[in-house]
């Protein structure tokens, strides 16, 4: 054989050496990018930023636990995402059967956090290229509930507390806040953070409070019945009406000179108790001026008496509508 072919040969030979080199490099290459345990895990994430539930569902190959839905899907799901921070995807840990660790790193709230990604491995494409997904698993969830109340806010979105509290199924990572901010009733926001299918999540519990809206209106309303008892006392000339208030004289009064005013409005104090909303016994006092005369010496003075009153109300709250009905005891 010539030097020619020789040289010819030795290229050829050199070529194919350098493709299947180029070929093995662009293999482990794609093995450690696009076709790496890690690229479920961003494919995923992507989906929860995205809100993309039924995504992020099917990456996961999680089931649903019976629960409330309002968290899977939406800015309910994309809201929880949104308030992870600095996540770094790490490198695969391997376990038995084919299965790897994914583990993500990152902060929420400040607190760094970490969230461990099961996988296996489950084939290969075009002979070369691996394939990977989840381990299969099932979604976490998160109880919540209301003192008081039927409806609250997770993340954004309202939702119905069917006596008071519901669980709802979460995906994770992710930050859920609940929190209550009605026109008569009100709960500081609460959080938690969900970091694993398997680790248990502490329940939030909203403790409601009456705002100062319920409390305004309802002490227009005893305004309102005391001012109006105290003119109808004027009207029918009584030092005991039908009132929270009354004086008792031994004296001989003038009819006409009786006028009642009151001096201090109660205030009003309204707690939870036992599923109900109770206005605190209300406390207060008025002041009777009258003509009274001496049944001794005949001589007729003035009176005028400050007196305690209290009494106590049933609270009524439907929709924007406040009831208060006066319980008195003659």
């Amino acid at each position: 054989m010539s030097q020619a072919l020789v040289r010819i040969a030795a290229g050829w030979l050199l070529g194919l050496m350098l493709a299947v080199a180029g070929a093995v490099v662009a293999v482990n290459m794609v093995n450690n990018t696009v076709a790496s345990p890690q690229q479920p895990v961003r494919e995923y994430l992507d989906a929860l930023r995205s809100g993309d539930g039924g995504k992020a569902l099917g990456l996961l190959r999680a089931t649903v636990p019976p629960s409330n839905a309002a968290m899977l899907d939406g800015t309910g799901l994309q809201t929880a995402a949104s308030r992870l921070e600095n996540v770094e995807i790490g490198d695969p840990e391997e376990r038995p059967g084919d299965q790897v660790i994914v583990p993500m790193e990152y902060t929420i709230d400040g607190s760094r956090q970490r969230t461990e990604f099961l996988l296996e491995k489950t084939g290969t494409e075009w002979i070369f290229f691996n394939t990977w997904a989840f381990v299969p698993g099932r979604l976490p969830t998160l109880d919540i509930t209301v003192v008081n109340g039927s409806e609250a806010n997770v993340n954004g979105v309202p939702v119905n507390m069917p006596n008071g509290r519901n669980s709802f199924a979460v995906f994770y990572p992710g930050e859920y806040e609940a929190s209550l901010n009605g026109q008569y009733f009100a709960a500081a926001p609460t959080r938690a953070t969900v970091t694993a299918r398997d680790r248990p999540v502490a329940p939030l519990n909203l403790l409601t409070q009456a705002t100062g809206s319920l409390k305004k209106d309802v002490a227009d309303k005893v305004r309102e019945f005391l001012d109006g008892c105290a003119a109808e006392a004027v009207k029918e000339q009584k030092l005991q009406p039908d009132c929270p208030f009354y004086f008792a004289s031994n004296n001989r009064v003038q009819d006409g000179t009786i006028n009642w005013t009151v001096t201090e409005y109660p205030n009003v104090s309204i707690e939870p108790f036992d599923g109900r909303w109770l206005v605190a016994p209300l406390d207060g006092k008025a002041k009777v001026e009258a003509l009274q005369q001496n049944l001794f010496t005949g001589a007729w003075y003035p009176l005028e008496e400050e007196v305690d009153f209290s009494f106590t109300t049933r609270l009524d709250v439907s929709g924007d509508t406040v009831k208060v009905t006066p319980l008195l005891s003659f």
